[in-house]
């Protein structure tokens, strides 16, 4: 218990709002608004130990009956039984954060010291908050309240008991009997809870017989008048009896006011008790309804209603026997299925239970496409009619589809088919059932159609196709499912596309493989791994490892409450010290790891997977795919791709035809070469789309959109003559709908069809997006040069400025660069200075070509993230032009990563830059001479149209860069 604290004649005084503080008591607040953070950062946070504050009840006017005389802040008052009233229009006065209003202090508090004090900071807020444990000290008399910056402070007087008044009351014959009465019914009270807490004492049984020890020391020891506040403290009672005590100065009364609320506690746990002993003997709740149920049942059953939670329980029993589980499954599903038997619908895992045998009883465990004779013929025509151009691609589908048992002359055969001769009959060749072929993975930019080209391999194959988008996928129980302890748990991604496909064996697409990422909930990509593996996935289970925690609870004394909220009593908590305990989780028996929790055979799945970059990938998962690269059309394919379809399906998807819109060829070249510069064709696709809308609009305007003849045709039918000639009625004869036996739809058509030409393509794309002289533009001043880069969204054209002003040697980089891009440019300039001389960019005399001059370099677009090291050729370029002062020439692009020394070394995606280069109208290419070998996959069409320069250091890159050759030997003009 506290000792006796000399009180100060004036304390800072914190605000309970509908709450007392009683002295001996213990209580844990936490303080968040400005005006108690304040408090107790001056009153008892800086002063450490001596620190004591007032607590003073308060409550709203509202809540007030009846109002004493008010004083206001500042205003002094005698001790008499009256209330202390503070109005205030300020925000600082508000108690713990609450609006202001006109609150009444009461007129005596208790001085209050801190056992435990602890500051935080809230995120991202920044608050400060303190978390403190106040002890009651003694009562004191507010004498007088004033407002001290933000929060209160009182001119108290104690009234604390002496000794001497303590010994006089202790010969008083009264008081005497009031203590023997209180601590009878206080010992009885413990003794009460000691018998009926059976819970508490199975829980805590070797602390039974120390727990009643100490309480019995407890009451021996401690002071009466204290004791009192103690034992009321843990009682829950009301605002009014919890002030009553407050105001009890005297001892009498106090004993008195506390053998009345131990005793009514005590008569409660009494009358609970009772109430309890009667209904153990009685049926619960749950047998009460377990038995309605089931006579509910047996009526429902003799009026023939079946309609229950019964039937479909056995509906769903049929489903599962005929889904083909194998035995061990089918041993697993029938024991959850006895589970939920014996559950009533209104617990919480029912609903959990019966949706995973749903989800056991729709996966198809047996179920598969009938794998039909395959005809490379057919497949092959099925792709040419799908996709244009992509031979080499197609090709390599085919040798995907053309897996199968084959003897030695079908095997020749089948190599002849694929180079283009066709000896023998290859719808003869038999599928080989557990062929096991690679996973393909498309790799290229937006709109080449990789999507399009899973679909088309099922369709070969004749199986069903499903897509899995895993783009923005970032945990892994998308990937393996949810552990089903978790409320809102689901199967992996995986088991619910099998689960809606219907088969086990379908073509499944991993869209956007590239797209994952990871975190603390772990990584999909890793996930990934088991499911691609053909060695593992035949035994797929959507788990993940189970990861331990252990809970630590240290040493601490429970005093967060003093109310008794059950009838084990939470008084004997709150007077002892619990030990420290260790709870290790460890999964029991229903700790349930996963969604489906046994294996299924992937192993039958066909997994194509499509990405727009493989740096993304992570090697181990990148290593189980083959990469097959689509890295875009040419201005060639794009044309054809949109005459024979992108136009016809624009106009069926606006419900048009050939005879409302035509888009000439001509038009469709103008699109693709004045309004598009990607890769795919999703952008050409939308402007073909505009134009069809625009086009609709105009057909819809028109007031002669359907010229009808006016001439009236005689119609014949011979049934029609018979039946009159004979005077039978005719009730109805379907005639066909034709006029001069053609049919009518040739009739209702426009009088001429609107036909697209340059003026109504500006009119409804706008001006021309590209110009083919926008390179020569560009490169018309000196300090430029033209680079070719990659990007995930195909090749592109990178211009290079440089500029030279008056400074401190210094180079600076703009344009959002990374790393080592950053070092190219660092590494072309020392090439350039140590060269300044040969390439005669300095004057005679001049050894550095820095003095006093700064260099400036920078990339346009710089809202786009630009790294990697292909652009060092570009930059050297740019250097020497800008302080040779000659011109680069406008019809070359370049792309190579060059060395300290001057070596040129290769670079990738040559192919998509030798694309770009030709989409933007360039002439002439400079490649690192190791990339030669690369040009096989460039079209010939594209390589016909370009001059290819090869050049294995820099001065070769140099010598073509610029009209006439190298400035070897030119003065430098700067």
């Amino acid at each position: 218990m506290a000792e006796a604290v000399e009180l100060p004649s004036r304390l800072g005084i914190l605000p309970f709002r509908n709450k007392v503080l009683l002295p001996g008591a213990i209580i844990r607040i936490r303080c968040t608004s400005p005006n108690s953070v304040k408090l107790v950062k001056r009153e008892l946070w800086q002063r450490e130990e001596k620190g004591l504050i007032g607590i003073v009840p308060v409550r709203d006017a509202a809540d007030s009956a009846s109002v004493g005389p008010v004083l206001y802040p500042g205003a002094g008052g005698d001790s008499g039984d009256r209330n202390l009233t503070s109005h205030s229009s300020s925000s600082k006065h508000k108690a713990e954060g609450k609006s202001q209003e006109a609150i009444h202090w009461h007129n005596r508090g208790v001085a209050a010291r801190a056992l435990h004090l602890s500051r935080g900071v809230e995120k991202p807020s920044g608050r400060v908050t303190y978390t403190v444990v106040l002890e009651g000290l003694s009562r004191f008399n507010v004498l007088e309240l004033d407002a001290r910056g933000t929060y209160y402070t009182a001119r108290i007087s104690p009234l604390d008991i002496t000794k001497s008044e303590m010994e006089q009351a202790e010969q008083d014959p009264d008081f005497v009997a009031l203590a023997r009465q209180f601590k009878l019914t206080a010992m009885e009270l413990i003794s009460v809870l000691e018998q009926c807490s059976n819970e508490l004492a199975n829980f805590y049984d070797k602390q039974k017989q120390k727990t009643g020890g100490r309480t019995k020391i407890l009451l021996e020891n401690v002071p009466i008048h204290k004791l009192a506040d103690i034992f009321v403290a843990s009682f829950e009672i009301s605002f009014e009896e919890q002030l009553f005590m407050l105001d009890s100065v005297d001892l009498k009364v106090r004993l008195s006011k506390a053998t009345e609320l131990v005793d009514r506690h005590l008569q409660s746990i009494r009358v609970a008790e009772k109430i309890t002993q009667k209904v153990e003997g009685q049926l619960s709740k749950s047998q009460r309804e377990f038995l309605l149920r089931q006579q509910m049942r047996a009526i429902k059953e003799e009026l023939g209603d079946n309609d229950d939670d019964e039937d479909d329980i056995a509906a769903l029993e049929r489903k599962m026997q005929s889904a083909g589980m194998p035995a061990n499954i089918w041993k697993h599903a029938q024991r959850e299925l006895r589970r939920l038997k014996k559950m009533q619908p209104q617990q919480p895992g029912y609903h959990g239970s019966r949706v995973y045998l749903e989800l056991l009883a729709d996966l198809p465990w047996q179920k598969a496409t009938e794998v039909q004779k395959l005809d490379l013929r057919d497949a092959k025509e099925r792709l040419d009619s799908d996709h244009y151009g992509l031979v080499k691609i197609k090709q390599r589908i085919i040798e995907y589809l053309a897996v199968r048992k084959v003897d030695h002359y079908q095997f020749l055969s089948l190599l002849m088919y694929v180079g283009g001769i066709c000896l023998y009959d290859l719808s003869a060749l038999q599928l080989k059932p557990d062929a096991r072929g690679p996973v393909l993975c498309f790799v290229g930019p937006p709109g080449v159609g990789k999507t399009s080209l899973a679909a088309s391999i099922a369709a070969a194959l004749g199986r069903k196709f499903i897509r899995i988008s895993l783009g923005g996928v970032r945990d892994e129980a998308d990937i393996r499912g949810h552990r089903r302890t978790y409320i809102g748990s689901m199967p992996g991604r995986l088991i619910d596309g099998l689960k809606r496909v219907g088969v086990c064996n379908p073509v499944m697409l991993l869209d956007e493989i590239d797209k994952t990422s990871s975190d603390v909930r772990g990584d999909p990509a890793a996930a990934l791994l088991e499911v691609l593996d053909p060695e593992q996935n035949k035994s797929f289970i959507d788990q993940y490892p189970f990861r331990g925690h252990s809970f630590q609870e240290h040493e601490c004394t429970v005093v967060a409450s003093f109310r008794s909220r059950h009838r084990t009593g939470s008084l004997l908590f709150c007077l002892e010290v619990l030990p420290s305990y260790t709870l290790v989780a460890s999964p029991g028996p229903l700790d349930v790891l996963s969604y489906l929790n046994v294996p299924y055979d992937l192993s039958k799945v066909i997994f194509v997977a499509t990405a727009n970059k493989v740096q993304p990938i992570p090697p181990p998962l990148l290593d189980r795919m083959e990469v097959i690269e689509l890295p875009g059309y040419t201005s060639e394919e794009k044309l054809n791709i949109a005459m024979q379809h992108l136009v016809p399906r624009v106009l069926d998807q606006h419900g048009l035809s050939s005879d409302f819109l035509q888009i000439p060829e001509s038009m469709v070249k103008l699109v693709i070469y004045r309004y598009t510069r990607e890769a795919g064709v999703r952008n050409l696709e939308r402007n073909l789309a505009a134009l069809a809308r625009a086009a609709a609009v105009k057909v819809a305007e028109r007031d002669n959109a359907a010229a009808i003849s006016k001439d009236i045709h005689q119609l014949s039918s011979p049934v029609l003559e018979s039946r009159l000639a004979e005077g039978a009625e005719v009730e109805m004869e379907v005639i066909p709908i034709a006029v001069n036996n053609q049919d009518i739809s040739s009739v209702l058509r426009l009088a001429s069809p609107l036909i697209v030409d340059e003026t109504m393509l500006e009119n409804i794309l706008g001006p021309p997006r590209y110009d083919d002289n926008e390179t020569e533009e560009r490169v018309a001043n000196p300090g430029v040069s033209v680079g070719l880069v990659w990007t995930a969204y195909g090749g592109e054209v990178q211009f290079v400025e440089a500029a030279t002003m008056a400074g401190k040697s210094g180079l600076r980089l703009t344009g959002q660069l990374g790393a080592v891009i950053k070092e190219s440019a660092q590494i072309a300039l020392t090439w350039v200075r140590a060269r300044a001389t040969e390439l005669n960019l300095v004057a005679t005399g001049e050894e550095n070509l820095m003095d006093s001059r700064d260099i400036h370099i920078h990339f346009p677009a710089g809202a786009v993230p630009k790294d990697g090291p292909s652009a060092g050729v570009t930059l050297v370029t740019a250097l020497v032009s800008l302080l040779s002062q000659k011109r680069v020439r406008a019809d070359t692009a370049m792309t190579g990563e060059m060395t300290l020394r001057g070596l040129v070394l290769p670079v990738g995606g040559i192919k998509d830059k030798i694309l770009a280069a030709h989409r933007y109208g360039i002439k002439r290419v400079i490649l690192p001479q190791r990339n030669a070998k690369d040009l096989v996959d460039v079209p010939s069409a594209v390589l016909s149209s370009l001059e290819i320069v090869f050049a294995q250091r820099v001065e070769d890159v140099l010598e073509q860069a610029f009209e006439g050759g190298c400035p070897w030997r030119q003065r430098a003009k700067l």
